[in-house]
Parts: structure tokens; C-alpha cells; sequence
């Protein structure tokens, strides 16, 4: 059930400029270190809480009709705010100023690569930024959950997904299991014989998704294969950047010898390591292969399905909470989306929190975030700068 803090928001919605999207989609694009999980997390605190743009139920629905589409989750989440508060003009403003910094980022950074034949040392900066993101995740995941979590049943259902995860289940299956476990559940308890049409909807969908990728069966380099192997990724690929770097190297290393395995991996290793989408390792990719014009294609062609997707999908919500079966749905993969967030959290956190400084970091962050509201944006950069100052020291 909302609040009525919630109604209020979305009774006095409003639209927002074009300006004010740039603006916040510009800095998220810059500071947002640490994957989909952070990502998530800094536009929970910026449009959720800060500027109270959406609601918590509002947010949470665009977030699971993120994941239930191939692409980048946070970037398609980015891109579903904008279209939310701006329409079709927001759903492109928001979705490049997201992607932008990262895009001059990472290119800069492939220029070096090609230019001196290895990576600059900029694993350093994550030392200092890791610890933050944890503290920024947990806040947000701290407030999410109590709007997501409506019910025992779905406290429950919600631990499962948790406990599968680390098992290592596909986290597609889990998204629709435990949506269409909660959408039997109301539709039993109603009894509409035709919930079950509904419930089986989303299935079709996925299915044509799977099958928009074009053929790239051609072995031999170029700039318009490029961008076809790329817009494929962009349209079938769900999953983490381990699944990414699966996928890539399937194609770009074993099947064509575009790359070789060192040149993958340092690829994926600057997605990892800079702010924004971790799918910019195309364009680090694109640059390697053929320079600005193959970083430019790269970019656009894994990129562009996903406006795509949201510009067909993002009427469809609203109409779903429409349904009571089909709300019961969302409300299940909303629950299951916070469990993987917190899986990846885990993951996060053991690959974060090594030392006693880092600890010591990670707890100061929770308690500025959660006690004095400092905006997460200034922590980022101060642990980045602590991290400098780290890689300096005897």
C-alpha cells in the first residue's frame, strides 16, 4: 500500500526540464562507480528521496521492467526516468547523459591503451570508492525493502530468490519465477480464469526479444560488422559484465580473432573500473578495433536497443498496476530484484572491504549517509580521492 507521502508525490507530479534531467544524469554518469547495484542506488537518492520525483512503488516498478528487458539495467532504468518525467524527449536526454561520461572516459582511456600498449593505473581510485558504494547500496536497499517487502508471503519469497542466488540460479529465471509465483498466488485467491493468459504474457515478449538479434555471421572486420555484433549484444544479453565477458569472447576471440584474450579482458577491466554503464566496454572495444569511428558505432549499436525497449515497454506499466494480477506480478519481481541487488552486494562487499581502513570507510559512509544526509556524490569523490592519496604512499 502507498503512504500518503507517497500519493502527495504523485498527485503533484510534474514534469521535468530537459535541463534538470541533463544535469542529474550527467553527474550520475560521472561519479556512479561500482556496477548496476550502485547505479541503482545513487538514482534512488537523487529522484526518489532528494528531488521526490517518483515514489518508492513507482521507482521500484521501473526498476523491475528494467530487468525484465535485455540490456543495461541501469542505463534502461536511467532512461525509464526520463521518459516517466519528460516523455520521449527525457527518455533521450536522460539515457545519453547517462551514458556520455563514461563514453569520453573510457575512449580516453583506449587512446592511451593504443597509443602506449597498456592500461594507465586507475585501479587505484576504487579502493577508496568501493567501501562507499557499499554504504550507499545498503541505504538505499534499507528503504526500498520497506516498500517492497508488503507481506510475509513476499518476505519469504524474497529470502528464497536470495538463497537461490547464491546457488548461482539464472537471475532471469528468478525474476519471472518469483513474479509469477505471486501472480498465482492473487490469481487463486480471486479466482479469474484469466489471470492465467496474463501471467504467460510476458513469455512471448521475451521470446521475440531474443530473436531481434541480427547475423553476424561474417568473420572478416568491419565497421558495419562491428556495429551488428554489437546491436546483437545490446538486444539479447542479460546479466552481469561476467556474462558480458562470456559473450564476448565467444565471438570477438574463439570464433572471429578480432581480439585476443588479454585485449578482452582489459576491455572489461575499464568497464569495471570507470563510472557509468559497464557496456561502455564496447566502446573501449570499438576504439581498439578501428579508432573513433568503431568506439562511436559500438557505443551506439549496444546502446541503442535498450531505448528502444523502454520507449515499447514503458507504457506498458502503468497499465499493469492497473491489474491486480499483473500488479501482484510486479510486486514479486520487485522483491526479487532487491535480492540479487543485495547478492551483488555481498559480492561487492568481499572484493571491497579488505582491510581495516576500508571497513572503517564503509561505516563512516553509512553513518553520513543515513544520519547527516551528505549526498552520496561527495563521498564518491572523497574515497576516490582517498584512494589517490593511497596508491602515493610508500
Amino acid at each position: 500500500m502507498k503512504n500518503d507521502t507517497d500519493k502527495q508525490r504523485e498527485d503533484n507530479a510534474s514534469t521535468t526540464s530537459l535541463g534538470e534531467l541533463a544535469r542529474l544524469f550527467l553527474k550520475l554518469g560521472t561519479i556512479a562507480f561500482g556496477g548496476p547495484a550502485a547505479h541503482i542506488a545513487m538514482m534512488e537518492e537523487e529522484v526518489v528521496r532528494r528531488r521526490e520525483w517518483l515514489s518508492r512503488e513507482k521507482f521500484l516498478d521501473l526498476l523491475s521492467a528494467s530487468n525484465l528487458i535485455p540490456g543495461p539495467n541501469s542505463t534502461e532504468l536511467a532512461i525509464h526516468i526520463g521518459f516517466e518525467r519528460a516523455g520521449w524527449s527525457g527518455l533521450l536526454v536522460a539515457g545519453i547523459s547517462f551514458i556520455m561520461p563514461a563514453v569520453i572516459i573510457v575512449t580516453a582511456i583506449a587512446w592511451a591503451y593504443v597509443e602506449y600498449g597498456k592500461l594507465p593505473e586507475i585501479a587505484f581510485i576504487l579502493y577508496g570508492v568501493k567501501p562507499v558504494i557499499i554504504a550507499v547500496v545498503l541505504q538505499a536497499l534499507w528503504g526500498l525493502l520497506k516498500t517492497a517487502v508488503k507481506t510475509k508471503f513476499l518476505a519469504v519469497i524474497g529470502l528464497v530468490v536470495l538463497i537461490l542466488s547464491f546457488l548461482g540460479i539464472n537471475e532471469l529465471a528468478l525474476l519471472f519465477g518469483a513474479g509469477g509465483l505471486i501472480a498465482l498466488t492473487e490469481w487463486i485467491k480471486r479466482l479469474r480464469k484469466s489471470v492465467e493468459t496474463s501471467h504467460n504474457s510476458f513469455l512471448p515478449v521475451i521470446a521475440a526479444l531474443l530473436q531481434v538479434a541480427p547475423a553476424t555471421a561474417a568473420a572478416g572486420f568491419s565497421l558495419w560488422a562491428l556495429f551488428l555484433f554489437f546491436l546483437k549484444v545490446g538486444s539479447v544479453l542479460f546479466g552481469s559484465g561476467y556474462v558480458l565477458l562470456a559473450f564476448l569472447r565467444g565471438d570477438l576471440v574463439e570464433r572471429w580473432g578480432w581480439l585476443t584474450n588479454a585485449q578482452l579482458l582489459d576491455a572489461i577491466a575499464v568497464g569495471q573500473v570507470t563510472p557509468g554503464p559497464v557496456f561502455t566496454t564496447a566502446t573501449f572495444i570499438g576504439y581498439v578495433l578501428a579508432g573513433a569511428p568503431g568506439a562511436a558505432l559500438a557505443t551506439l549499436g549496444i546502446f541503442l536497443p535498450a531505448f528502444i525497449f523502454v520507449g515499447l515497454s514503458g507504457w506498458i506499466v502503468p497499465r499493469l498496476r492497473q491489474s491486480q494480477i499483473m500488479g501482484a506480478f510486479l510486486d514479486g519481481v520487485n522483491v526479487a530484484s532487491l535480492a540479487l541487488m543485495i547478492f551483488v552486494t555481498f559480492e561487492l562487499g568481499r572484493s571491497a572491504l579488505i582491510d581495516p581502513l576500508t571497513i572503517l570507510l564503509a561505516i563512516v559512509s553509512a553513518v553520513l549517509l543515513i544520519r547527516f544526509k551528505i549526498n552520496s556524490a561527495w563521498l564518491v569523490l572523497s574515497g576516490a580521492l582517498l584512494g589517490f592519496i593511497m596508491s602515493r604512499l610508500p
